[in-house]
């Protein structure tokens, strides 16, 4: 090997191509800044005209022998020559540009790469690094298609249950903001709410133009947060949470739908945490418990809360202080199974890939069961028998939204229903899915009947998992969002 390879790093390719692109042009201009030629430089340091080339090029790297004999002979040091910055305006347009075509995307679209020379106008290159920029944009978004996202939500419910969906880093940041208000008990009011977004120097704001996109749109410029002045419930404290909760949690932009989702697992959780508090809502399923009485309407309405939000509040806490692995599920009125959560061993209805959401689940389950029951204010328990092995119970609710009809169920094992009230339920019912014979198959006779001229039209709910226009942030219209807040700046 000679000495000239040894003071050459591998080849750029293998290497950072920003680093090695900037790198070579600060050698370029300042060589040119001195009035040297290429090859009264390359005599300098004792080296191949050629190799020089390569270097300034941003294909190959020096190693610090050469670098250090480049910035002697270039009046500079190593650190001024490392500088990750470009020494120019139209140097940063040709670093760009060399940089879109040895990525991925240009690759991919087969175009021989143009050679960038100095009679190349800023203008020509500008418009091909936004060409590229606009290309990649649309790789990127057919990229992120509705399996991309139940891929990383399978990934994301699979952290959930090794941590028992239980996050003390959330549990103290909720502990943190009540404190810093004053918090002594009960319900956590709006008013409280209000206090704690005021604390973190954010003002509300109820408008009746927000974007349909949104639920909240925070203006971090100016410290506001708007939210819908025709809020279904009248009741804005899970929403002001959910927005705050971006800020609490450091959130940045998500880079794809994986980061999309954590960030509103993670919301979600941390207004859950603030308004069921942890020490608070512990010691009443504590005392329900010793008394066999769990329930998640006494939850619900002691801390005056939606049943939604106390049934995944209480698969926060089950499993950390009760001891009681659970299952959790919303199911819309189609059937559909729209958010699952389990740690007892319950078997979701789910494709090939694991992937749960869209999913049907079996008729025979309380939370299909619970539709056909006429008694809407007494909540509904059920036994099941399942195919897989075992018993479940669970207690299941139903809620309304502009969708149709939800229903939300919690349940556990036969072993630990002991613990719930509505454990003396005589509603029992027995489930073989996958099996299509259990309830998905109809009988031989309708089946002859009916099968060559019905043709029904699908009446699934819009589902987080569903196509989303994409952008920053997955199912939002950035441009939409961005006239509004100009509109109230």
């Amino acid at each position: 090997m000679t000495i000239d390879a040894l003071d050459l790093a591998k080849p750029e390719a293998e290497t950072d191509a920003g680093d090695a692109l900037t790198l070579g042009r600060r050698i370029r201009e300042r060589r040119v800044e001195l009035g040297m030629t290429l090859e009264q430089l390359a005599a300098a340091v004792d080296r191949a005209p050629s190799q020089l080339s390569a270097l300034e090029n941003g294909k190959r790297e020096p190693r610090l022998p050469l670098l250090r004999a480049l910035a002697a002979a270039l009046q500079s040091t190593v650190d001024e020559l490392l500088v990750d910055e470009a020494p120019s305006e139209r140097a940063a347009l040709e670093i760009a540009v060399e940089r879109a075509q040895r990525g991925s995307v240009f690759r991919s679209l087969g175009l021989q790469p143009i050679r960038v020379s100095k009679t190349t106008n800023d203008e020509t290159l500008r418009a091909i690094i936004g060409l590229h920029q606009e290309v990649e944009r649309l790789h990127t978004e057919r990229a992120a298609t509705p399996e991309e996202a139940r891929r990383a939500n399978t990934e994301l419910r699979a952290g959930m249950r090794v941590a028992n969906n239980y996050y003390p880093d959330l549990e103290r940041a909720a502990a943190q903001l009540l404190d810093s208000v004053g918090y002594s008990g009960g319900p956590v009011l709006q008013q409280t709410v209000a206090r704690v977004a005021e604390k973190l120097g954010f003002t509300l704001h109820y408008v009746s133009d927000l974007p349909h996109s949104t639920r909240s749109v925070i203006d971090r410029r100016n410290g506001r947060i708007y939210l819908s002045a025709n809020l279904p419930s009248r009741d804005a404290r899970a929403p002001i949470l959910r927005a705050l909760g971006s800020l609490v949690c450091g959130h940045e932009e998500p880079r794809n739908y994986g980061d999309f989702l954590k960030q509103r697992v993670e919301v979600n959780y941390l207004a859950g945490a603030v308004l069921l508090p942890e020490a608070a809502a512990v010691e009443s399923l504590k005392d329900a418990k010793s008394r066999r009485e769990i329930s998640m309407e006494d939850l619900r309405d002691a801390f005056a809360v939606s049943y939604e939000m106390a049934a995944h509040r209480f698969t926060n806490l089950a499993t950390e202080w009760l001891d009681l692995n659970v299952h959790f599920m919303k199911a819309h009125e189609s059937g559909t199974l729209i958010k699952a959560y389990e740690n007892d061993g319950v078997r979701f209805p789910s494709d090939a890939l694991g992937n749960l959401e869209g999913a049907m689940v079996c008729r025979n389950w309380t939370a299909r069961t619970v539709f056909a029951q006429p008694d809407f204010f007494n909540p509904w328990y059920q036994y099941t028998d399942m195919a897989s092995g075992g018993t479940y119970w669970c207690t299941s609710r139903l809620e309304n939204a502009k969708e149709g009809q939800y229903s939300v169920s919690v349940g556990v094992r036969f072993e630990d229903v002991k613990w719930f009230r509505g454990r003396e339920t005589q509603h029992r019912s027995q489930s073989f899915c996958p099996d299509e014979r259990c309830c998905r198959r109809a009988s031989t006779e309708l089946t002859h009947k009916w099968q060559a001229s019905a043709w029904p039209e699908a009446a699934t709910p819009t589902s987080l998992l569903a196509a989303l226009p994409t952008g920053t942030f997955p199912g939002v219209d950035s441009h939409e969002v961005y006239e509004f807040l100009e509109s109230h700046e």
